[in-house]
């Protein structure tokens, strides 16, 4: 039956589930045996966290279909921009109501994100038609890079908040010296991008010039190693914008093919650092409230900005929260300003991915045995639907 099928889909992507909690546990049991104490003050380990978060930005943009964002452009801005604030909101009141330090409220937006990997896992398995798979698959790629930026841009504050800076430590200062601030990290977000768009164009070029149908050798070995740079520079100086717009178009052909396995492996390791700086204990408590608060609010947000969709689809995107990477990489990033970070995400983390697996198996064995719908002008046909979405490649 059609809801067995969908049942044995979920079970099989939940299997990132059980890979994390395993990770974590390998993480925790080495720092707990090696006794590595508090490594989130180190120089290398922020230039860690800041590198597998660039690499999982580039590779959440890359993955993304232009030409299927475009379909429902305007849906996914909404999902994305309001839709991402909005749920970042609704969980920052629960945590205003459970936590003592309103400076934790940061971890709202930790959390705010849908995981693009999980989604891709269970794309196929779901009863969703191709628009509303669509629809779920560029929301989850594209409010990475979103939260990322609205973490990073609220962190400060809310590290004001943690140290109770009086006077003009609050808000009034955030109209001087933090806004210029801003303003020239976008400065060298454009700077990245623009850098990046001049190699593209001049590999472009030289392809074109010797005309042949795929690239030399050594043009791969260029955007390779510029792709490489890139995520280093992007690391070092925190431009997650800039590696995040360069997604959007510098797609080394060879690089794509190995883009899954390689933010894989940053999940992994992301991971196991989490694991590492857990032997300093868990919130469960804080964690669980986290966890379903995030859960609750993409049911809330999801069933309004999907509302004029087909009925599966509606709350097929309502119940589509995950959280993975990003999350995960997040915590780990936060670690030195909020030493409780860790210790709450970790187990909030668990519980939106147990929520997520309950929600949608009960949805799939109780939702009647529906024909296969049949594809709207918004979607492709349904025999080229069966493979992931393509991703439209630069010409280099």
């Amino acid at each position: 039956m059609a809801s067995g099928t969908v049942l044995r889909g979920f079970l099989g992507a939940t299997k990132h589930l059980w890979i994390l909690c395993g990770i974590i546990g390998v993480g925790w049991a080495t720092g707990a045996g090696a006794g590595t104490g508090d490594l989130s003050g180190s120089p290398l380990y922020l230039f860690f966290t800041m590198l597998l978060l660039a690499v999982g930005l580039y590779g959440s943009t890359s993955g993304i279909s232009l030409r299927e964002a475009s379909e429902d452009l305007r849906l996914l801005l909404l999902a994305v921009t309001v839709g991402v604030v909005a749920k970042a909101a609704l969980i920052a009141l629960v945590l205003w109501w459970v936590l003592d330090d309103p400076a934790y409220l940061i971890l709202a937006v930790a959390v705010a994100q849908i995981d693009p990997l999980s989604v891709a896992a269970l794309r196929d398995s779901s009863r969703m038609t191709p628009r509303g798979r669509t629809v779920l698959s560029v929301w989850a790629s594209f409010d990475d890079p979103v939260t990322v930026l609205l973490t990073a841009y609220t962190a400060p504050i809310a590290l004001r908040a943690l140290h109770g800076s009086p006077g003009t430590g609050g808000m009034a200062a955030m109209s001087g010296r933090d806004l210029l601030d801003y303003a020239a990290q976008l400065g060298w977000n454009a700077a990245l991008v623009a850098g990046a768009a001049a190699v593209w164009l001049v590999l472009r070029g030289v392809r074109r010039r010797t005309g042949t149908g795929d690239p030399s050798l050594g043009v791969r070995t260029v955007q390779a190693v510029a792709v490489l740079v890139l995520l280093v520079v992007a690391a070092a100086f925190t431009l997650m914008l800039g590696i995040a717009v360069v997604g959007l178009f510098f797609r080394p052909p060879a690089l794509q093919r190995q883009i899954g396995r390689v933010t894989q492996g940053a999940y992994l390791a992301a991971a196991f650092t989490l694991g590492l700086l857990l032997v300093g204990g868990i919130d469960v408590a804080y964690g669980l409230a986290l966890g379903a608060a995030a859960y609750g609010a993409q049911i809330a947000v999801g069933t309004v900005l999907a509302r004029r969709l087909d009925r599966v689809d509606r709350v097929s995107l309502a119940l589509g929260q995950q959280n993975g990477v990003t999350a995960v990489i997040l915590a780990l990033s936060l670690q030195p300003m909020f030493p409780e970070a860790v210790a709450i995400v970790a187990p909030a983390i668990v519980t939106v991915n147990f929520l997520h697996f309950v929600a949608n198996s009960l949805w799939g064995r109780f939702q009647p045995d529906l024909p296969a719908p049949r594809p709207t002008s918004l979607s492709r046909p349904a025999s080229q639907d069966a493979a992931p979405p393509a991703a439209i490649t630069a010409d280099t």
